[in-house]
Parts: structure tokens; C-alpha cells; sequence
């Protein structure tokens, strides 16, 4: 964690050095301030100082350092339990497809039929993906 913390940090002051000398630069160069570069640059840096922050609240809740940022540890001395995972699933893979086709179809004009014909198959999916534990031979 806490070289997390480090690693956004860092990141934090080059989106801010980045952005402070990306305006000044457009101001000399142009006579004025480009907004769209200069906004998503200074943004960049504040939400790398939101997540350094975040993650710095979160070791020092814990109080202790984790068994993943001390030398000595082995993979075994881990928690085991990381979440419940379905590698024969097709459903993400699914969900996925539609979902592009879905926003390729909003971000080319607006394309009607695209749009149109991929929001049943994204329904389907997460419906699908939602659900696969209550049919078939996994069921519970």
C-alpha cells in the first residue's frame, strides 16, 4: 500500500508540473489557454491525488502493514479467499461484445439500427451472466 501511495503521488505532481507548464507554454506560444488539453491535464493530477489520498486513509485504517508489502512473505501467507470466479462463463465475453457494439453505435452519429439491435443482446447478457448459477449443471 504504501508504495502505492508513493507510485500516485509521483504521479500527482507530473500531472501537475505536466498541466502548469502545458498552459504556460500555450499562453506564450498562442496568447491564450487551450481548455481542453489544459483541463484534462490538471484533472489527470487531481484524480491521481484522490486515489494517493484514498489509498493512504485506507493503510492507515488499517493499522498495520499487509502481508503483500513485507519482504518475508510467501504467496501462501495471503488470504485464499479472492472471490468466487466462473472460467467456463462465455456470459462476460458476451456482455462485452454487445456492450461495444452498443457504444460503437452511439458514437457513430448516433447510429439507430446499431444501437437498436445490440440493447436486447446487452440485456440478454447481463441477464445471463447474472443468473448462470440458477440453470443448467452449476446450479444451487
Amino acid at each position: 500500500m504504501k508504495s502505492n501511495v508513493v507510485i500516485f503521488g509521483i504521479l500527482t505532481a507530473y500531472f501537475l508540473i505536466v498541466g502548469s507548464m502545458y498552459t504556460i507554454w500555450n499562453l506564450i506560444t498562442h496568447g491564450y489557454v487551450e481548455w481542453a488539453g489544459t483541463t484534462a491535464i490538471l484533472l489527470s493530477g487531481g484524480l491521481t491525488a484522490m486515489i494517493s489520498v484514498y489509498v493512504w486513509l485506507v493503510q492507515k485504517k488499517q493499522g498495520g502493514v499487509l502481508v503483500e508489502d513485507r519482504q518475508d512473505t510467501d504467496i501462501d501467507d495471503g488470504d485464499p479467499e479472492i472471490g468466487e470466479f466462473s472460467p467456463w462463463s462465455w456470459w462476460p465475453i458476451v456482455l462485452a461484445f454487445s456492450l461495444s457494439l452498443f457504444i460503437l453505435g452511439l458514437c457513430i452519429g448516433f447510429n439507430f439500427w446499431l444501437t437498436f439491435l445490440s440493447l436486447p443482446v446487452v440485456l440478454i447478457a447481463v441477464v445471463g451472466w447474472v443468473y448462470e448459477y440458477y440453470r443448467g449443471h452449476f446450479a444451487r
